[in-house]
């Protein structure tokens, strides 16, 4: 099966720097097959014959704390379950200029639609939805400030979960897509 390890703040702003190529071997030496590294925010697809996200999570952790002493979570999501967040993402969403839109990954423990009452949000300002494993969330440029998420940062709230701009979460489901063609043709051949 085909998944997508999204890890939490690595290579920002200097701290807890892991190398791409590196990281790679890692999820190899743990087992996994077929992995493709995408931009250095850590974002890596993979084939593994284990079907818990729960189990490769931890497993992959222990295996970056081992090779690169740090301790990183991992949240770890299967194509089933990005493809139907995908599914819900409005395509006129978009990360550029004029408007700013993330896919906001949340770890289990707060993984339900309450937790949208939990964000800093002013009403009317931006558009926000949960679905299972993510709240999705866009604002016009000019009122990112305005919309109370810049404040999401601090909190405890924030520390459960990692975050992607709709750009970079549309290439990871593309790479995820791709894998599971070329995973399906190996098995046809």
């Amino acid at each position: 099966m085909i998944y997508v390890a999204l890890l939490r703040g690595i290579n920002v702003g200097g701290n807890n720097k892991i190398n791409m190529k590196k990281l790679k071997e890692t999820f190899e030496k743990a087992g996994m097959s077929h992995v493709t590294t995408y931009i250095n925010s850590g974002n890596i697809i993979f084939s593994s014959e284990v079907q818990s996200n729960e189990e490769l999570s931890l497993q992959l952790e222990q295996a970056i704390l081992e090779d690169f002493s740090l301790p990183i979570r991992v949240i770890v999501r299967n194509m089933t379950e990005i493809q139907t967040m995908m599914e819900v993402l409005p395509e006129e969403w978009s990360n550029d200029t004029q408007m700013k839109s993330d896919v906001l990954f949340l770890w289990d423990e707060i993984n339900d639609i309450s937790v949208l009452d939990k964000l800093p949000l002013k009403a009317g300002i931006g558009n926000v939805m949960y679905t299972s494993g993510a709240i999705l969330f866009s604002v016009s440029r000019e009122h990112v400030t305005k919309s109370g998420m810049t404040r999401l940062a601090g909190t405890n709230l924030y520390q459960h979960m990692t975050v992607r701009n709709v750009n970079t979460t549309r290439q990871i489901y593309k790479l995820m897509q791709t894998a599971e063609q070329e995973e399906l043709r190996a098995l046809d051949s």
